[in-house]
């Protein structure tokens, strides 16, 4: 696996994509949309409160919303835009 810079932060956009900054400074958007539709457990983000309330994970390891609802930096770095 490639050495993944840490996200330092993270803003949801409109249309449920949220622009992430990894600590090189790249900015990446990363549509959440498709994953509503793949895993029930993400359905909660279609209310726009939960979904704002996205923020980087202790370390830059990933971004959260809620306890159960979170993606690795991994995933944003590969698939983000």
């Amino acid at each position: 696996m490639k050495n993944i810079p840490r996200i330092i932060d993270v803003k949801p956009l409109e249309n449920m994509v949220i622009l992430v900054t990894f600590a090189n400074n790249v900015t990446k958007n990363y549509d959440v949309k498709s994953l509503i539709e793949r895993y029930p457990v993400f359905e909660l983000l279609k209310n726009r409160n939960i979904f704002n309330m996205v923020h980087v994970e202790c370390g830059g390891f990933g971004v959260a919303w809620t306890d159960e609802i979170d993606l690795s930096e991994y995933e944003i770095w590969e698939k983000g835009q």
